[in-house]
């Protein structure tokens, strides 16, 4: 019996732990591995199914959830179904697990979920991604947003899909839910969709400090109930994305994005303990911010998530063993040969060592790759790593 702000939820007793007591820094029998959009385009099943689907009005159905996530496909075996975001902060429901042995399910959402909750509009505009028709432009335009307090009655329909995909998935392996970080989420708000430099957020920065710790203060308070509300439906583990540090040099990430990391950190735990819920590990991953690395390790995190520029034994001798390391082949490996992948993979499982380590790739996949090499990734990481055990 596990608590639910929803009420009480039976779950299935998990059969697979690997991946929680690597993200506890405990011995494990091989390396637990999953990928950042670990279903998506790149499965025909996922580009025949969401051809006819919204993607928010997706995100708002339980029931669709639970549907693209256990979705039965093809003649002769099933395939966990799983859904999509955008670019990098696209992040993925259940992977599918009958299609590769991966070790975790993260929950089919979306990070704009938050921004819409406070009252923005979001569409999803196809080749274009995520647009917001009145983004954030002046100070004044704070007073748009909602009360964050609002923002888990508003989520309600994340929370609920959580519990049905948590049930559906049977204890087969544990269940990750996740949001943006705020300064991320900011950089949305503010650039009123993706851009390559976030410059119109960085003069928000620099000629708006105050205004900027406003609303970063308020997207925090926003997702410290939402993460602990998906705990309480059911998931078993956190990641927080800040997708977007790279656009950041150290002072104003210091500044700007590290302050919040740790505060949504230290309120979640708190508020789970207050609520009488186990504690979760939690993952920061935060996209070319290695020059934040030890920061990181020190932010209230079990687990520090690595893309693939930083170096695996470097990235240890910095951060100590005192966290867990999750990453970090490049995505684009996966382009190369099944054989080449097997040496890329026997590399970096070498280079990162069998304790406090789950393996994933450095960024998500991309729409283009062919899923036998994912395949290929995913075999290789436990083969290599249970005979790196035996040595």
């Amino acid at each position: 019996m596990e608590a639910n702000g929803l009420g009480s939820q039976n779950f299935p007793e998990l059969k697979n732990d690997t991946f929680l007591r690597a993200a506890w820094g405990e011995e494990t029998d091989y390396t637990p591995v999953w990928c950042m959009r670990q279903a998506g385009r790149y499965l025909p099943e996922f580009r025949e199914t969401r051809a006819t689907q919204d993607f928010f009005s997706t995100c708002r159905s339980p029931e669709a959830c639970c549907e693209l996530t256990l979705q039965v496909r093809g003649p002769q075996r099933e395939v966990f179904m799983p859904t999509a975001c955008h670019l990098a902060t696209r992040f993925h429901s259940l992977q599918p697990l009958r299609r590769f042995p991966l070790d975790a399910a993260i929950i089919f959402s979306d990070i704009l979920v938050v921004p819409q909750a406070l009252g923005m509009e979001v569409t999803m505009v196809p080749g274009k991604g995520p647009s917001f028709p009145e983004p954030l432009r002046e100070e004044r335009d704070l007073e748009r947003l909602r009360d964050p307090e609002v923002v888990t009655s508003e989520l309600g329909y994340v929370f609920q899909a959580i519990t049905l995909t948590r049930q559906q998935l049977a204890g087969r392996v544990p269940l990750i839910g996740f949001a943006g970080a705020p300064w991320t989420l900011m950089t949305y708000m503010v650039e009123g969709g993706s851009s390559s430099t976030m410059a119109q957020s960085k003069r928000w920065l620099y000629q708006r400090p105050q205004a900027s710790h406003q609303l970063l203060r308020i997207l925090t308070d926003a997702l410290v109930p939402y993460l602990v509300g998906q705990v309480a439906a059911g998931a078993q583990a956190l990641q927080l994305f800040e997708s977007h540090a790279g656009h950041l040099g150290p002072q104003l990430f210091n500044k700007f994005a590290l302050p919040y990391i740790r505060d949504v950190a230290k309120r979640v735990k708190a508020r789970l303990q207050e609520a009488g819920l186990a504690p979760v590990p939690m993952i920061i991953f935060a996209k070319d911010g290695h020059f934040a690395l030890e920061e990181l390790a020190q932010a209230g995190y079990e687990v520090v998530g690595l893309d693939w520029t930083v170096a695996p034994k470097k990235a240890r001798e910095r951060v100590g063993k005192s966290v867990t390391l999750q990453g970090n082949l490049d995505p684009c490996a996966l382009y190369a040969s099944e054989e080449e992948i097997g040496r890329l993979v026997q590399q970096m499982l070498d280079d990162f060592g069998p304790k406090r380590y789950i393996a994933n790739l450095g960024h998500g996949l991309y729409p283009d790759m062919d899923p036998e090499h994912v395949g290929a990734f995913v075999d290789a990481v436990h083969r290599h790593s249970r005979l790196l055990r035996q040595n």
